[in-house]
C-alpha cells in the first residue's frame, strides 16, 4: 500500500507544483494574514490546496484530509492526507525558489508515504515507509542518506516564529547550539530543510512551532534516509521543538536545547 500511496502523492504533487509555479509567474496576490501580519497566505496557496484535495478525493474518496488552508475531514479508510500546498509562502511571494508542495499519507499518526516537490528547484523528494528515501530530478533517481560525520562542525538549519515575542528565545536556542555548528542556514521552508537533511546537504534542522503539514512528509523522508526526528517539550509559548539529523547529532542538539 505504501508504494501505491507514494505513486499517487507524487503525481498529485507534480501537478500541484506546476500550478504553483505557473501562478507565481503570473504574479502573486496576498489573500490574508494568519497568525501575524508577517504570516501570509496567497491566493495560490488556496488554489493549489483545492487542486490537491480534488485529485486525492477522486482517487481515494474515503480518505481523510488535513491541510493548512482548508477544513479537515475524517475519512473511513484510516488514511489521512496531510498537506501543505505551498510550504514557504513568504519565499514564494517574494520570488525566492525555496518553497515546496508537501503531501503525506498518514495512518494512526504514522506516515506511510511522503513527497516534497520543489517546483522552482526541479527536485522531488520521496519516501515510502520501509522503502528508503530518494530525490528525483531530470529523469534520474538518487538514494538519500543523512550525514553521519561532521569533523568541521555541523551545518545546521533553523527557523523563527512569526511572533516577535518569540524571537529572543529562538535566538537563545541558536546560541546554545552554535558550539557544535560549523554554520547556520535559514531557508524558510520546513519541508525543504527536512529534505536537505535527508540528502546530507544539511547536517541538522531544528525549529519550534511546526504544524503537522510542515513535517509529515519531510519527517518520513528523513527517517527513511537513516535520520531521527525528535519532538522536544514546549516552550513558554506552547511551541514544541522538532529536531532532525543523524540520531547521534539529533541527541546532541536536543541535549543542548533542553539544558537552556
Amino acid at each position: 500500500m505504501s508504494i501505491e500511496l507514494l505513486d499517487l502523492a507524487r503525481a498529485v504533487a507534480l501537478e500541484a507544483g506546476h500550478l504553483a509555479r505557473r501562478r507565481r509567474a503570473e504574479g502573486v496576490r496576498i489573500a490574508a494574514s494568519k497568525s501575524t501580519l508577517a504570516d501570509i497566505v496567497t491566493e495560490a496557496d488556496r488554489e493549489v490546496e483545492a487542486l490537491i484535495r480534488e485529485r486525492l478525493a477522486a482517487e481515494r474518496p474515503g480518505d481523510g484530509f488535513l491541510g493548512e488552508e482548508s477544513d479537515a475531514t475524517t475519512g473511513t479508510t484510516g488514511i489521512t492526507w496531510v498537506v501543505d500546498p505551498i510550504d514557504g509562502t513568504v519565499n514564494y511571494a517574494s520570488g525566492m525558489p525555496s518553497y515546496g508542495v508537501s503531501i503525506a499519507a498518514v495512518r494512526e499518526g504514522e506516515a506511510l508515504a511522503g513527497v516534497v516537490r520543489a517546483p522552482a528547484l526541479g527536485e522531488t523528494f520521496v519516501a515510502a515507509r520501509g522503502e528508503g528515501s530518494f530525490v528525483e530530478a531530470d529523469g534520474a533517481r538518487e538514494s538519500l542518506r543523512v550525514s553521519s560525520e561532521h569533523p568541521a562542525g555541523a551545518l545546521i538549519a533553523t527557523g523563527f516564529g512569526y511572533d516577535p515575542a518569540t524571537h529572543a528565545g529562538d535566538i537563545a536556542t541558536v546560541q546554545a547550539v552554535m558550539p557544535i555548528a560549523r554554520d547556520v542556514r535559514r531557508i524558510g521552508a520546513a519541508s525543504i530543510d527536512l529534505s536537505y537533511v535527508a540528502a546530507g546537504r544539511l547536517d541538522a534542522y531544528f525549529e519550534r512551532g511546526l504544524k503537522p503539514w510542515d513535517v509529515a512528509a519531510g519527517a518520513l523522508i528523513v527517517a527513511e534516509a537513516g535520520g531521527a526526528v525528535l519532538t522536544l517539550s514546549a516552550d513558554g509559548f506552547g511551541r514544541e521543538m522538532t529536531v532532525a539529523a543523524h540520531p547521534d547529532l539529533a541527541r546532541k542538539i536536543a541535549d543542548r536545547v533542553e539544558a537552556e
